[in-house]
């Protein structure tokens, strides 16, 4: 099978992956939290989870935009404004996600910021938004120095992938608190550890979010599935390591 053939299959399987998870944080949050509102109660809390998982997600495919073989013929500028466009997008629901958890948290009088879940989600955040606002600088502003744009280009990349890791992270592990305190209350007939239905739709949320991650990893790592050079290109030939111009 034919390399870009292949890819193309991971890369359906990786649309397909973030589409369920966001479905069954949404299933979630609906049938078992009440749904959501923004009124300071627990379901303003539920958006928490879903702009964070879906930021995720979109996250995720926003790296994957120069991987994308009918993209190598467009305006790299082009590319470069759609890679930030998402990106951004998805800045934007991560500030939401926090905004919901903070807002609910300050009207329900509960402490912010003390779970190893709380401290790598905002990490990540934080780290995220330097992200973007040194990839715009870098990249998208035409003032900037090449020999700059080039030595940056390595470190954005790094960081990059490095935030999608503590996403996930922060999404499973925000998964568990979750669960921890809604099915060990007083208010739940069965606890955690007895695996209720809710427990179920949960932890499957959590494994298909890592596999979401996994395939985005390998995409990443697949030296013949990065961006051409515009040598390479002229040539023809997609199976050299690709190296993307930013």
């Amino acid at each position: 099978m034919k390399s870009s053939n292949v890819f193309y299959l991971v890369y359906g399987l990786t649309l397909l992956l973030g589409i369920i998870c966001i479905v069954i944080v949404i299933a979630w949050n609906t049938w078992y939290r009440g749904g959501f509102a923004w009124d300071g109660t627990a379901n303003m809390f539920n958006w928490h989870p879903l702009c964070m998982v879906s930021w995720f997600v979109l996250y995720g495919n926003a790296i994957l935009v120069y991987r994308l073989p009918f993209t190598w013929s467009s305006s790299k500028m082009i590319l470069k404004l759609v890679h930030a466009t998402l990106n951004l997008a998805a800045l934007t629901l991560a500030v939401f996600g926090l905004l919901a958890a903070f807002g609910f948290h300050n009207k329900m009088h509960i402490p912010n910021l003390y779970s190893i879940h709380s401290w790598v989600g905002f990490a990540a955040v934080i780290l995220f938004s330097l992200q973007w606002l040194l990839g715009f600088l870098s990249f998208l502003l035409s003032c900037v120095p090449h020999w700059l744009r080039a030595a940056y280009k390595d470190v954005h990349e790094f960081f990059g992938i490095c935030i999608l890791a503590m996403t996930i992270a922060a999404c499973l592990s925000g998964i568990n608190e979750k669960l921890i305190f809604v099915l060990n209350s007083a208010n739940s007939s069965i606890p955690y550890m007895k695996l209720p239905p809710e427990a179920y739709v949960a932890n499957v949320l959590g494994v298909i979010l890592l596999c979401f991650f996994l395939t985005v990893a390998w995409m990443l790592y697949k030296r013949e599935w990065k961006r051409p050079t515009p040598y390479t290109l002229a040539l023809g030939d997609s199976s050299e390591p690709l190296l993307s111009e930013n």
